[in-house]
């Protein structure tokens, strides 16, 4: 399989877990089909989004349309098992995998255009984080990325680790395989243990 193929099908993934989590979300605070849809399509496809308007470049969603696939996905699945409840164990580990994907895939991505180490890192955070916390504000829910879970955290990891193999002119997979499993394993011991970053206290 291609590399290109590959980060496509990562892709589609990635925007049908964030999707999925947003869907809960939504239906979880009580709102309606239209509501569920709007921070399913928010959770998913604004990382990608402002990613690419920083580069100046289209909307990942404008040049791959097949993107709402994946959002549409979720939303029925959501709707027709009446999904509700709070956010679980299993959307918790779905939405990790979401943020080590797009991560890896954000970073990727601006060093496709010869930005510099630190600005591949930042978006690549950008593209990671920035759908979850619009969904959280959307949602009116105290958003998890200024709280806990130590998400940035995680995304940050991850892309700086991401761009320092890459710096090493290694196989492609390696600084992707490498990046992601660091954002996996650093968000799943913050959830494990609660960890936060510290706090300002009196």
């Amino acid at each position: 399989m291609q590399w290109s193929s590959l980060v496509n099908i990562c892709d589609l993934i990635a925007t049908f877990a964030f999707a999925t989590v947003g869907a809960r979300v939504a239906a979880a605070n009580g709102m309606d089909y239209g509501g569920i849809v709007l921070i399913a399509g928010v959770s998913s496809l604004a990382g990608g989004t402002f990613r690419n308007l920083f580069l100046v470049h289209q909307p990942a969603w404008v040049l791959n349309p097949w993107l709402f696939a994946s959002v549409l996905g979720a939303v029925l699945i959501t709707i027709v098992r009446k999904s509700s409840e709070p956010v679980g164990r299993f959307l918790l580990a779905l939405d990790t995998f979401g943020l080590a994907v797009a991560t890896v895939s954000s970073t990727n991505y601006a060093l496709g255009f010869h930005v510099t180490p630190v600005i591949a890192v930042i978006l690549g955070i950008t593209g990671a984080v920035t759908g979850g916390l619009l969904r959280d504000v959307l949602s009116q829910t105290k958003p998890v990325l200024l709280h806990r879970e130590t998400i940035g955290t995680s995304a940050l990891a991850g892309a700086a680790v991401y761009v320092a193999l890459n710096e090493l002119n290694v196989n492609k997979a390696i600084p992707a395989i490498i990046g992601g499993l660091v954002v996996v394993i650093v968000r799943e011991l913050s959830i494990k243990y609660s960890w936060n970053l510290p706090r300002i206290t009196r």
